[in-house]
């Protein structure tokens, strides 16, 4: 039996289409192995969000040549398609899978080892095809939880980050194949899921018009139309979708919790927030990416949002929730930061009072 290890770097996104790949090895006949140990084939998962992830990324390609020179090196994920097809040509990689394209894996290996010679399965994300990628997973790579994959792109287009290129544009995944998901890890034993995606406040942009999940009702009103033409008059949309499909995962017997990935402050509502709170399965963990805490700072990130809008959605979610949870990641030294507004950031993060 071959042997195949897998490295996973970057977000909880990456970890989740990890998993699903070593579990098409697995139906495929591969025995997985730990990385450090001798396989025939080691996949590695890059990461591009960062100068730093990109170079982890080459040293985890490097390091897999090193650990058998006669493997087969298989490049994944962003890393691979920030650096475009020619990332192959350096001679660390066998074969590239650039995003989208995962699913292939293993015909791209048995083709690699019949033609023994570089494979490359890459397009520009923005260009090619705009559906979901249908990779899933039938058991928790832990006990009893398991991410929960979504959602994938992103169309917010912030001034620092890559992964609207890395990632493509929002594609939904379509709720029957969410709740079957779910379903599967339940039989599993899974107690827990953590729904995430690229941008997980986006959720419903890409699910057909014509799917059953809209009703007739939502329908009538043209939101799905004009979700797809202006997401920042969709908001509306992706809180009626996200909270549909929370509850009929909520539905699901043998899920006990339900989490949610990060979000946007623009989703939080006062109904949303309540709608959230009458499930006893959703965990009262809020994760709110705020990135700075200084208007100016914010604006020149283009994050579509202040620091009174921010604070307000702080305050929604603890008068809908009993000692919430609400955690944040904030980016500091952002080009063009004076101290001054430092100082506004660190001021903001004292008063909002964060779990962490």
């Amino acid at each position: 039996m071959k042997k195949a290890a897998l490295h996973n770097l970057g977000c909880k996104v990456n970890a989740y289409e990890t998993q699903a790949m070593q579990q098409l090895l697995e139906a495929a006949g591969y025995e997985i192995v730990a990385f450090h140990e001798k396989a025939d084939v080691y996949v590695i998962n890059t990461c591009s969000v960062t100068n730093i992830a990109d170079r982890k990324s080459r040293q985890m390609l490097h390091r897999a040549r090193r650990l058998n020179p006669q493997a087969v090196i298989v490049a994944a994920g962003c890393y691979v398609q920030t650096a475009g097809p020619d990332v192959g040509k350096e001679g660390i990689a066998d074969i590239i899978l650039g995003n989208n394209k995962k699913e292939h894996l293993v015909s791209m290996i048995d083709r690699y080892l019949k033609e023994q010679a570089p494979v490359t399965d890459w397009e520009d994300v923005n260009q090619g095809k705009k559906e979901y990628e249908p990779l899933a997973v039938s058991r928790a790579a832990g006990h009893t939880r398991a991410f929960l994959k979504i959602q994938d792109g992103c169309n917010q287009f912030c001034s620092y980050c890559v992964i609207p290129y890395a990632r493509g544009r929002v594609r939904s995944r379509r709720p029957q194949e969410v709740l079957e998901e779910v379903r599967r890890l339940a039989d599993s034993g899974c107690k827990e899921v953590v729904l995430t995606g690229i941008h997980l406040s986006s959720y419903g942009i890409g699910i057909p018009n014509t799917d059953e999940f809209w009703d007739e009702t939502w329908m009538e009103h043209g939101c799905a139309d004009a979700f797809q033409q202006n997401p920042e008059s969709g908001q509306d949309v992706s809180r009626y979708a996200l909270l549909k499909l929370l509850r009929q995962i909520h539905a699901v017997d043998g899920i006990q919790r339900i989490r949610l990935g990060s979000l946007e402050p623009g989703i939080i509502t006062r109904p949303f927030a309540q709608a959230l709170a009458e499930m006893e399965k959703i965990c009262p963990h809020f994760h709110l990416s705020l990135q700075s805490g200084c208007d100016s700072v914010l604006a020149r990130m283009n994050r579509r949002y202040d620091t009174a809008e921010y604070a307000q959605k702080c305050e929604i979610l603890r008068e809908c929730f009993d000692r919430p949870a609400i955690t944040t990641d904030v980016i500091v030294g952002f080009p063009g930061e004076t101290e001054a507004e430092f100082a506004k950031t660190q001021e903001f993060l004292e008063q909002m009072h964060f779990y962490e």
